[in-house]
């Protein structure tokens, strides 16, 4: 049996969201990425919903790749931290995975290795973000190594970085990390890879060849100042649970772990049964909103481990009962006005609902 909290996916959703990057990207390939279990939505479901209008998909290791090709997922995809042993390889050889490449060791491994294949590869270049790649000055020598290389393809070496501050528009560090990626592959003739959600959503000048859209497919903005609407997305999951109970409370009463929340007034709240063990963020503050029977109730005291208590006494007065669905985000409530009022971010809360609510 599954907990009272639950989700439901939105497939259609999911197809707009990245039938929007394509039109805000217009002559871009697009791979979509859906690691972390497509960001709590389902791997395998989301890579077939997104099959005939994705290029290709990218995920963060392995056992995920692994994954969607036994699911029979036959397109293009990306493990973006690539391998780290030689059996590493035989399997990428037996999928017929893309590889990314950003680590010496990782061409140490190559040179190693004793199959036939030659890989597709990304070569990732750090521009700046300081994570994962080479430095942008080896970016030559390594991408002509790489050409010559025995097991490369050289026909399909994407050149990508990563852009750490493009969820802020007016940083300046995003600029930079364009000069330098510019700089670095000048006298390259090879595909390129930048923009996340947010350089799709807000730098032009990083759509390149290939994009790699992320939190847009799952229908959250990626930017702290906007929400899903401002970039025309759709909620792709809805996070929604029963209402277990109703009280009558008095002014002065307090409600949740830690009496720190006192009734102003007398008044009716309602109990929700999900909590952040269902991953709704245990510091939601109280004043976030819930959506129930379309009416807007707030959350009152403390999250619990699997129970929410929200104030409904300006609802319509009986409209609400045991039983009914409460919303905690979805179609009608965006994830990103939660993560705003939990003080984190949407790919939090969608991983940590989607892995928890099965």
């Amino acid at each position: 049996m599954k907990r009272s909290a639950s989700i439901t996916i939105h497939p259609e959703a999911l197809q707009h969201n990245l039938n929007r990057a394509r039109q805000v990207a217009p002559g871009t390939k697009i791979n979509a990425v859906i690691k972390a279990n497509a960001y709590g939505h389902g791997a395998t479901e989301t890579a077939g919903t997104l099959y005939q209008i994705a290029d290709s998909f990218a995920v963060s290791c392995l056992p995920e790749a692994i994954e969607l090709r036994q699911a029979g997922i036959d397109k293009p995809i990306t493990v973006l931290q690539g391998h780290q042993t030689v059996d590493d390889l035989r399997i990428a050889e037996h999928y017929n995975f893309r590889l990314t490449i950003h680590d010496p060791q990782q061409l140490h491994l190559l040179d190693e290795y004793p199959g036939k294949s030659r890989f597709e590869i990304n070569l990732k270049i750090d521009t700046g973000m300081h994570r994962l790649g080479f430095p942008p000055d080896q970016t030559f020598e390594i991408y002509n190594k790489l050409k010559s290389h025995v097991h490369v393809n050289p026909d399909k070496i994407i050149l990508m970085t990563h852009l750490s501050c493009a969820d802020e528009r007016d940083n300046a560090y995003t600029n930079k990390q364009l000069s330098v990626f510019n700089e670095a592959s000048m006298n390259i003739d090879s595909p390129k890879s930048i923009a996340n959600s947010a350089g799709i959503l807000g730098w032009k000048e990083a759509h390149a060849d290939w994009v790699r859209p992320g939190i847009m497919l799952y229908g959250s903005s990626p930017f702290l100042d906007t929400d899903r609407d401002h970039h025309q997305l759709q909620a792709a999951m809805t996070l929604h649970a029963p209402v277990i109970a109703l009280h009558d409370l008095k002014q002065g009463d307090c409600i949740g772990y830690g009496a720190s929340w006192r009734c102003p007034i007398n008044m009716r709240v309602a109990v929700i049964a999900c909590g952040y063990a269902d991953g709704y963020p245990r510091h939601a503050a109280s004043g976030t909103p819930v959506w129930i029977k379309g009416q807007l109730a707030h959350l009152v005291g403390r999250v619990s481990m699997d129970m929410i208590i929200v104030d409904i006494n300006n609802l319509v007065e009986g409209s609400i009962i045991i039983g009914d669905q409460a919303e905690l985000w979805g179609e009608n409530l965006s994830v990103d006005r939660i993560a705003q009022s939990a003080e984190t971010i949407s790919y939090e809360l969608l991983c940590n609902a989607g892995n928890n609510c099965k």
